[in-house]
């Protein structure tokens, strides 16, 4: 089955987007949201995380210390590196065993994930798609939506690949700028896929 991935900056209306194409009928993993879920329930990720981060990582109820792992990742480029190392295959693994689960009838699916590129996720996949708005726009959707200070989001902006170098490995992009529709554009690319694995 074709696999599309599908990323975009954060604000960039990816998830929306998304929800689009699952209206089409088009299953959609989001690599972001099991990402959060394996982190406690993934005994091999949870050990490798106790191993590099301290016992500390987790609560006695086995949940996530954000606060912990954040205060170590946050500014350290390699423990960062280190967390992803662990965080992504295990990824990969749920996403293999969520595939399995996908109906025959489906076209193809999406993988959606911020660090689509970042990553190297794009690699298993037969087409990527990139969703992209104005920095502006991005800043003002994730401020209202989060409470975040600009400053804030554009510190996690900074900690992914800017929309150009997006653009230049991606096969498909989606504007999401106000001047065109989204929903056409997801229209006009659902066809093409559609048509791909007829």
């Amino acid at each position: 089955m074709m696999k599309i991935g599908i990323t975009g900056g954060i604000g960039s209306g990816k998830t929306t987007v998304c929800r689009i194409f699952e209206n089409l009928g088009i299953p959609v993993f989001y690599a972001d949201t099991v990402a959060k879920d394996i982190m406690v329930t993934d005994p091999v990720l949870i050990r490798g995380v106790k191993d590099a981060f301290g016992d500390e990582s987790y609560d006695a109820a086995g949940k996530l210390n954000n606060k912990h792992i954040a205060g170590i990742v946050f500014n350290d480029h390699i423990a960062l590196a280190k967390l992803n190392a662990l965080v992504h295959p295990a990824v990969f693994r749920a996403f293999d065993l969520w595939m399995a689960t996908v109906p025959s009838a489906a076209p193809y699916v999406l993988k959606e994930a911020a660090l689509l590129f970042e990553s190297g996720s794009n690699q298993a996949c037969d087409q990527t798609v990139l969703v992209t708005a104005p920095v502006p726009t991005r800043l003002k959707r994730v401020t209202e939506r989060d409470g975040a200070t600009e400053e804030q989001v554009l510190a996690r902006m900074n900690k992914q690949l800017n929309d150009e170098e997006k653009i230049k490995m991606a096969d498909f992009i989606i504007r999401n700028d106000e001047s065109q529709s989204v929903i056409l554009q997801v229209m006009e690319l659902h066809n093409r896929f559609t048509k791909i694995t007829e």
